[in-house]
């Protein structure tokens, strides 16, 4: 049985720059473990029993950045699937985009991370060191720049 977690990749647009340049206004959140490699990761966690996978993906936002679903917005239309081994059994994450709605809400780290980075996407991609993470978080940019 595979491990499940869901999470989501939480994004917001910075009001200063120009409109010709909206996809350089995008950074995402990534938060840095406090446990292992202390690698860099959106928000994200297992499923609880009777929880449905968004649930978990809001729960464990709130939990691990300390923001509630009432402030962020769901992005329609984009749900990704990634699959690896972790110490030897598989496990599937899945993750939604969501956007904040105010731009300067505080993160609320818990005490699973240690740091929090709002990254442009070049940099969020070498925060992510896993491949499927920097693939992912492309095809997240390249959404978003299409539904401009």
């Amino acid at each position: 049985m595979a491990v499940r977690a869901c999470g989501l990749i939480i994004f917001r647009r910075l009001q200063s720059a120009p409109p010709s340049k909206v996809t350089d206004s995008i950074e995402y959140l990534l938060l840095q473990t406090s446990y292992g490699t202390h690698h860099w990761t959106p928000p994200k966690g297992h499923v609880d029993p009777g929880e449905d996978d968004l649930q978990t993906a809001f729960r464990e936002t709130e939990e691990e950045a300390g923001l509630q679903a009432s402030q962020l917005t769901l992005i329609e239309g984009y749900k990704k699937e990634l699959h690896y081994p972790v110490r030897g059994k598989p496990k599937t994450v899945i993750y939604w985009l969501a956007e904040v709605k105010d731009c300067n809400t505080a993160i609320k780290l818990s005490e699973e991370h240690q740091a929090f980075q709002w990254l442009k996407l070049e940099d969020a991609c070498k925060f992510a060191e896993y491949e499927d993470m920097q693939a992912t978080l492309k095809e997240v940019h390249q959404f978003l720049c299409s539904k401009e």
